[in-house]
């Protein structure tokens, strides 16, 4: 015989079920184990529990470990407690025919799934209590226990659950075992009144009396419950640890009486669940209208920002807005961009939960659908979009405005220089007391100024062209620029009208003149264009340039050096110039002619010259330098180009490559549904550990424009496009991630198995030839016929397959996407709590009437969710109608969307 575990009391463990049923737990000291107080207990209990079956049949016990010896009444106790017939037994009186009705007994416990260890026949024939008491106790746990089941919990934590929420509203009582928490007896009267108030009033009862408490609850047990008194109270509260054996057998006989209450328990948690579903959907869809007014509002707020085109004076603020602008894309969009996914995720998760629990679907406020935000943010992008195109057109406009002003200025400034003093040179009347001779020299000087006038005509429609482009380019200061143009072209019509006079004067006098120093002559005609030559040079060397390639700035060194291959030239002129001048002094000192101060036809003098071409000899070396530093600059923008277009050219396929990869994995997924996800959530976090490279373009990105460089020849991709699809990339996957925790829900809520889903799966797949994720109407009615459904017939087939679509395309688009698919097969294939389940529920929570009272709301109900339901619920006005009746009808189809609550 096998040795055997003791438990408190003397008894055996002893029981075993298939490896399945519950070992009790020994929480205390060892020592205590072999404690007579806790025998005694047991002795007593089980006795009574025995007696109360064995009056069945019209005889009891009186001594457990002597009656039981001969196997007679044992075998007549496993028949009253069984309904079930056992062997004849062996009416001998021998010990052997003893021992024969014991295992009969012993083997009809074991044919109920029982193990039966360390207990043979031999101990109970031979009167040994402690093996005695053992098999009672797992008649007991079988019998009596065994079937006792809250939440599905094991039997002795069933029923101490049990014990617990029957015993809860009490004061002063608080169950946490079978023992101690049951000594004070105010449990014991608790668990009566909780179910027959009637019989006990609990208010009078004293926790400084426990004796009087347990003797009450025993004597109202035994007299109105038809439970035998099993324990002795003076046993009890003279025990420092009553036996949990005693006080389970004895509990378990009122969980037995009462069990009929346990209708009304099963209603209430019936109707927990569903108001708990109802109460979390209403949650998420107030969480949903305030993200989704949020994301509307700050939309809203936005769009009028980068909808505003009104320009500014200054490249400086233009580049403060452009600052803006990047700040805003990367400090205040991202984090809105996820606030936009998550707020889809959470509705098709929502409207996910409201198709499992058979809810209606959730509709949006007005404005605040998910296509409201779509269109928002598809404005919202389109202004952006927008605003970025206008930023930077307004900075090569402002750019190409302070070239041109400067320009301006600094050719008005050179033509201004020149013509001061024109106008009174031109109305002199010098010529009407001059000799022949000054005539002569007046119209040959006369003549050098209309060669000088003539040449600075270019000039001055320079400046009136680069006026009207300022004007057309919308130049802030443009007024002030037209007065000044203006004021220039006035005086130039004033210039020529004067020079026209002039002329005529000195031609009607001219037949009065003689002679005229021809030397003088010859070097004002060549000195004036070589003079003004070198000031359009000087002009050239010190115009303003800007350039956004490098082939721009090779063209002007280009030009540079060609005007540098002239200059050998122009010196050999400036020469010959000066050597007219030094012709005429060498004649004059020759023949010792005194010459008047000055060269009488031009103001052009050698040292002038002289001067300017200093200057110019200058100026060269600086334009050089220039050139080259600009040069430098568009070599670096071409750098930044290329590293710019390489990084590009392998993102941006990267991000093309990925979105078609994540669409065959949404159509090709194998597995469970939990290794979809753990595959979806790996493949996420790849894509996410590459977000460094679009970091690291975005900076390369930002060095780009803070250069100024508007295009890039080496690459097809934008910033913008990458931008948009790192976005798009990021949103499919999480969608994707969506879809099968959706599948996971349907299954888990409908008890789709993974071999169903996969059966799904498949069959979907199969009919989706092009891989779209969808079905058409007729590879959606292919799929039907594959499955069984009988939709082939012209009129009911029809009927029924329109039915079908109906479900699961309400929107009418014409395709079925897999969610609906799997959504239409559970609810085939699996069933849901109803309005009228829940109506049937209440009406036993209300003792059959057809109303329900707060008071009984209140106490079959949780606090939270009673109130839930007083708040919510309509008065009954029912011809049946008593004050304060509640209509549990009408809340409970409300909960289905089937009237208005």
């Amino acid at each position: 015989m096998v040795d055997y575990h003791m438990t408190g009391g003397g008894a055996p463990t002893g029981l075993m079920q298939d490896g399945r049923y519950m070992q009790q737990e020994d929480d205390w000291d060892r020592d205590l184990l072999l404690d007579p107080a806790w025998e005694k207990q047991q002795r007593k209990t089980f006795t009574a529990w025995c007696n109360s079956h064995l009056r069945k049949a019209g005889t009891q016990i009186e001594n457990i470990d002597e009656d039981f010896r001969d196997g007679l009444k044992l075998m007549l106790l496993l028949e009253v407690i069984s309904g079930e017939r056992l062997p004849k037994p062996e009416r001998g009186k021998m010990r052997v025919h003893k021992i024969n009705n014991v295992n009969k007994a012993l083997d009809f416990i074991a044919s109920k799934g029982v193990k039966l260890v360390s207990i043979g026949a031999e101990e109970i024939v031979d009167g040994n209590a402690k093996m005695t008491l053992g098999m009672i106790w797992t008649i007991i746990l079988r019998f009596a226990i065994q079937d006792i089941s809250v939440e599905e919990t094991s039997a002795k934590e069933g029923l101490l659950l049990w014990c617990q929420r029957k015993t809860a509203p009490y004061k002063n009582v608080n169950v946490q075992n079978f023992h101690i928490s049951w000594k004070d007896g105010l449990a014991f009267n608790a668990l009566i009144h909780r179910h027959r108030p009637e019989l006990i009033e609990y208010d009078k009862l004293r926790k400084d009396d426990p004796v009087t408490n347990l003797n009450n609850a025993f004597e109202v047990a035994e007299k109105y419950l038809d439970i035998p008194k099993m324990l002795d109270a003076e046993d009890i509260v003279g025990t420092l640890r009553p036996d949990e054996k005693a006080i389970m057998t004895y509990v378990s006989c009122f969980y037995h009486a009462f069990s009929g209450a346990q209708k009304a328990e099963t209603a209430a948690n019936r109707i927990c669940k569903v108001l708990a579903v109802n109460q979390e959907n209403e949650h998420l869809m107030e969480d949903y209208e305030r993200l989704a007014s949020d994301l509307l509002e700050w939309i809203s707020r936005t769009i009028p920002w980068l909808e505003d085109r009104q320009p500014e004076k200054t490249m400086q603020d233009m580049q403060q807005k452009l600052e803006d602008f990047r700040d805003y894309r990367r400090v205040h969009k991202p984090p809105k961009v996820q606030e936009k996914c998550q707020l889809e995720i959470n509705f098709n998760t929502l409207q996910t939960k409201l198709r499992l629990s058979n809810r209606p679907a959730f509709m949006p406020s007005e404005g605040k659908m998910v296509s409201d935000i779509n269109n928002g943010w598809q404005h919202l992008e389109q202004s952006e979009k927008g605003y970025e195109e206008w930023l930077l057109n307004e900075i090569r406009r402002l750019e190409r405005l302070d070239h041109l002003a400067e320009k301006f200025r600094q050719k008005a400034s050179i033509h201004e220089s020149w013509t001061e003093g024109k106008e009174a040179m031109l109305n002199q009347k010098d010529y009407e007391t001059a000799t022949l001779a000054e005539i002569k020299a007046l119209l040959r000087k006369h003549e050098a100024f209309e060669s000088d006038l003539a040449a600075h005509q270019d000039r001055v429609e320079q400046i009136a062209a680069i006026a009207q482009e300022l004007n057309e380019l919308d130049y802030y200061d443009s007024p002030s620029v037209n007065a000044r143009c203006q004021k220039i072209c006035d005086q130039w019509d004033v210039l020529g009208s004067l020079t026209h006079g002039r002329r005529e004067a000195l031609e009607q006098t001219e037949k009065h003149l003689e002679t005229i120093d021809q030397l003088y002559l010859e070097y004002a005609k060549r000195a004036a264009p070589f003079n003004n030559w070198m000031e359009g040079a000087m002009e050239d060397l010190q115009d303003m340039f800007i350039v956004h390639t490098i082939e721009e700035i090779e063209g002007l060194i280009a030009a540079h050096e060609q005007f540098k291959s002239t200059l050998p030239d122009a010196d050999r002129e400036r020469e010959a110039i000066l050597d007219i001048q030094s012709q005429a002094q060498k004649i004059a000192d020759y023949n010792n002619i005194k010459l008047s101060s000055g060269n009488p036809y031009t103001s052009v003098t050698p040292q002038t010259i002289n001067s300017k071409w200093e200057k110019v000899q200058q100026l060269v070396p600086k334009r050089d330098n220039a050139l080259k530093g600009e040069q430098d600059k568009q070599q670096s923008n071409e750098h930044l180009r290329l590293q710019f277009a390489n990084q590009a050219n392998v993102v941006g396929p990267w991000i093309q490559a990925k979105m078609e990869e994540i669409g065959r994995i949404a159509i090709e997924m194998h597995g469970t549904l939990e290794d979809q996800m753990s595959h979806l959530k790996q493949y996420e976090q790849s894509v996410i550990n590459y977000k460094p490279n679009i970091d690291k373009l975005e900076q390369q990105h930002q060095l780009i424009q803070e250069a100024l460089i508007f295009d890039n020849k080496h690459t097809n991709f934008t910033m913008e496009h990458i931008r948009v699809g790192w976005e798009h990339l990021l949103t499919t996957i999480a969608r994707t991630i969506n879809e099968v925790e959706n599948q996971i829900l349907t299954r888990d809520a409908k008890g789709i198995s993974q071999e169903q889903m996969h059966e799904f799966r498949a069959s979907f797949n199969h009919f989706d030839k092009d891989h779209t994720g969808a079905l058409g109407p007729e590879e959606f009615k292919a799929c039907l016929i594959s499955l069984g459904y009988d939709v082939e017939n012209e009129r009911q087939g029809d009927a029924e397959f329109n039915r079908i679509m109906a479900s699961v395309d309400p929107n009418n688009s014409g395709m079925v996407t897999f969610q609906a698919f799997i959504d239409f097969m559970s609810k085939e294939t699996t069933d849901t709590d109803t309005a009228d389940q829940v109506i049937a529920s209440f009406k036993v929570l209300a003792g059959d009437k057809n109303f329900i009272t707060a008071a009984e709301l209140r106490r079959e109900l949780p606090p939270d969710q009673a109130e839930y339901c007083i708040s919510r619920m309509a008065p009954y006005n029912g011809p049946d109608a008593v004050p304060g009746a509640l209509d549990y009808m009408s809340f409970s189809t409300a909960l289905y969307g089937e009237s208005d609550l």
